[in-house]
This record gives structure tokens, sequence and C-alpha cells, in this order.
């Protein structure tokens, strides 16, 4: 049922945009014009290095590969915009092993229409996928993986009211029909309930009677933005945010997604980055070691923090 509701959706969207498509050759207007591309890949680094330095400290080097594309389609009544990007990154350490300290895959697109050019809100309908690349750990304990591609993905589809501002830089989007999807598809995984699926149910000897749930669905309210400004001439502030709660499970308990960065520009292929990235949700639990052979306890969901800081390369085409 869910899958054909996004069939619907999709001919819905796809129909309309057609249907503007036509109109705007017939009136001469080439295409192209309204379409915005932007790509772009960056690298950037980090490293500690010391030679009889009597203070002490560890070598270290650290990278992330950073790639975005965006199309966006915009005429008087319409709005399409379409991002994917990639985040990869290492952090290697003097007599320590290669660990993982970024990983994402995502996708955004959001398709809006206003009947009027005199308002700046559109009737929008908003698509979100989210997942990694490789298996996550709680080092240095590598024996067992906390999370894989796949495991987890999360998938948001909803219809709502987006504003947006192009003089201000802002855009602010409201959905009180938002499905959440969470994906856990790796079978170990799943057993252990991990973010927030139904865990298996085992006997007394330890043996599974009923399987991990691999999916988990939900049904809530959006409510999120984005604002970009300039702060100097070379340093660009962009604020995202986004809260949802669930309508049938634990209402009112809100998921929370906040990322700010800085982007400061020295010259055209050289740029600095200053990020910061907090996430509270109640349905991931945190684990913590209890002996050397990888058993852990499950401990309550804690506010997720990740800070960046990088120089490095980065090439628009």
């Amino acid at each position: 049922m869910r899958l054909k509701l996004i069939g619907i959706l999709f001919l819905m969207c796809s129909s309309i945009a057609n249907a503007h498509f036509v109109k705007d050759s017939l009136q001469g207007k080439e295409l192209k014009s309204l379409w915005t591309v932007k790509n772009n890949a960056s690298l950037f680094l980090t490293e500690n290095a010391f030679i009889n330095w009597n203070a002490g400290g560890n070598n270290s080097i650290a990278g992330i590969v950073k790639i975005q594309f965006i199309r966006n389609y915009k005429n008087d009544h319409m709005v399409w915009s379409n991002e994917m990007k990639t985040n990869y990154g290492l952090n290697k350490q003097a007599e320590r092993e290669l660990r993982k300290s970024e990983d994402l895959f995502e996708i955004n697109s959001t398709f809006g229409y206003r009947k009027d050019t005199a308002t700046s809100w559109y009737t929008s309908a908003k698509f979100n996928f989210k997942t990694q690349f490789t298996n996550g750990y709680n080092y240095p304990n590598k024996t067992r993986p906390k999370s894989k591609i796949f495991a987890p993905a999360y998938m948001y589809i909803g219809v709502g009211s987006e504003y947006t501002s192009k003089k201000k830089k802002l855009k602010l989007y409201i959905s009180p029909m938002t499905n959440k999807t969470t994906y856990v598809l790796d079978r170990t995984l799943a057993n252990q309930g991990a973010f927030g699926v139904t865990k298996a149910i085992y006997d007394k000897e330890g043996n599974i009677l009923s399987s991990g749930d691999q999916i988990k669905m939900e049904f809530g309210t959006l409510l999120s933005g984005k604002w970009e400004k300039l702060v100097m001439d070379n340093i660009k502030m962009t604020n995202k945010l986004r809260l949802y709660s669930d309508y049938i499970n634990n209402f009112g308990n809100i998921d929370f997604d906040w990322e700010l960065n800085l982007d400061l520009t020295i010259n055209k292929y050289i740029k600095a980055n200053v990020g910061t990235h907090i996430i509270y949700d109640d349905d991931i639990k945190t684990k913590s070691d209890v002996d050397s052979e990888g058993n852990y306890e499950i401990q309550g969901a804690k506010i997720q923090l990740k800070q960046l800081l990088g120089v490095g390369l980065s090439y628009s085409f």
C-alpha cells in the first residue's frame, strides 16, 4: 500500500512538472535557464606531527572527502530541488589502526507548487533518504559492528507547506503528514533491536523464537528549516534544523537534528570548514562494553555530537 501511494505521488508530481515544462516551451523559454546545476568535490585534511617534542604528542592525519550534486528547477509557480551528497572520512594515529570518522550517503528532493506568485508559500512534497557505506564500531572494539550499510537507513516522505525566501536565504517546511521508515537490513542488528526496531524473541536456551523486525514505520509531524547567511565576504554560515515527532509512539518525544557549518573561502580552490552536528533520537540507544569478549550493555538514548575543523581543496564543476 505504501509503495502504491509513493507511486501515485510520484506520478502526480511528474504530471504537474511535465505540464509546466510544455507550457514553458510553448512560451519560448529555454528550459536550460530554469535549471540550476551545481557539482562540488572537496578534500579536507588535518595533521599533527611531532619530532623530539618535549611536551609529547601522537602523530595523526585525518581526511574527509565530500561530494555534492545539486539539480534545481524553478519557474514562476513551481520549484523542484534535488540534492545528493556523500561524505567519507578516515583518521590515522601512530600505533593505532585506521578508523572511520565520517560516513554519509544522502538524497533530498522537494517539489513545491504555488498558484499565486505573490506568495512565498508552496504546497510541497518532500523526500529524504540517508544511510552509510561501511561498518561502524565502538572503538577500540572491532568485533561487533554497531552499524552497517542500510543498517540503519532512514527515509522520510511527506506533504506539507514550505516557505521560501530567496532574499533572506531562508526555507521553512511544515508537514503534519510525514512517514518515517527506519531500515535495519542486517539480521544481527535487527535481532538486537537496534535503532528502534522490534528485537527478536528468545527462549530460555537462547534460541530465536521470532526474528527481529528489519523495518520500523512511523507517521508524524515534521518541521525542518535551512538558513544561510553571508557573515563576511568570504564566510558563509549554513544552519539546518529538523524536528520530528511520531503520532503513535510517544507523541511529543521529538527527534532533534541540528547542523551548523561555517565555510571560509580562501581562494577559488582552497577552503576551510568548521562544523557542528547535534542529534537526539530516542530510538538510538547507546552501548557500552562490559567485558573483553565483546559483550555490551544497552543504555538509554543520549545526545550525539560531532565537530569538524578542516582545510582543504574544493572544486566546483
